[in-house]
């Protein structure tokens, strides 16, 4: 059944409303009629099954069925701060990690990320980022679209997880992979997780010492050297098989 992202405005008691290029969408591509059935979500945490009622000028009327309780979200929040890539990288983590239930992401400026983007650079870019998002999360019949938040210093972005329950922080030259295992056994429904992933430089040494003092955790992801866009999914993948019953 097709989904689509309402504002939680346009959501009544009864009828809710889709406007926008969402309408053009369902009229002449998906060429939908009154009665078929359909889902929509606020992005937010409410989805509900629905029946199309009938074509307005500039909307979809639409009829509430039920409230869907199902849910297609992780039962822990995982926000990952993702290290600035070079060229179009962050577009394939923002919708690859969304894919996989990732409930915010935090672009990060660390030491060795060789983007550097000014104020109206950054607001362009994390714009386009959330629009990927949303995209992500429609193919992949998401309930939430996960926020791209502005981009972050290294130690802003220490400091704004460093109340979370659990800290992951993959680093090339940590050891001892029954000490990852171990950290992600411990991951359970509802709690709060933090991912952090460098730049393709990797982190600094004084930003792997500022994290540990912050509580944060060095974790191993095995032998091998990982592309920074790799890293975060490989992290997201183990995480999500940990959740998911």
């Amino acid at each position: 059944m097709y989904l689509f992202f309402v504002d939680g405005r346009e959501i009544g008691a009864e009828t809710a409303r889709i406007t926008g290029p969402d309408v053009n969408h369902i009229r002449n591509v998906l060429r939908m009629k009154p009665g078929d059935g359909l889902r929509i979500s606020d992005g937010k945490s409410l989805c509900y099954n629905c029946r199309l009622l009938a074509f307005e000028e500039d909307g979809v009327l639409l009829s509430l069925l039920s409230r869907d309780e199902d849910g297609t979200e992780l039962p822990a929040k995982i926000v990952l701060f993702q290290g600035l890539p070079k060229g179009d990288k962050m577009e394939l983590v923002i919708q690859k990690n969304v894919e996989l239930g990732v409930f915010q992401i935090v672009p990060v400026a660390a030491r060795r990320s060789v983007v550097k983007l000014d104020a109206k650079k950054a607001g362009a870019k994390v714009r386009r980022w959330n629009a990927i998002s949303e995209s992500a999360a429609k193919q992949s019949k998401r309930t939430v679209v996960p926020e791209v938040s502005p981009v972050l210093s290294f130690r802003d972005a220490v400091d704004a997880a460093a109340d979370f329950d659990c800290k992951l922080f993959p680093y090339e030259h940590a050891e001892g992979m029954e000490e990852t295992r171990r950290l992600l056994s411990e991951v359970k429904p509802g709690m709060r997780v933090a991912v952090f992933i460098g730049p393709e430089g990797g982190f600094e040494e004084e930003e792997v010492d500022y994290a540990r003092k912050r509580g944060f955790a060095p974790i191993t992801l095995g032998r091998r050297i990982l592309r920074t866009e790799t890293a975060g999914m490989a992290l997201l993948s183990a995480l999500m098989f940990q959740l998911e019953k």
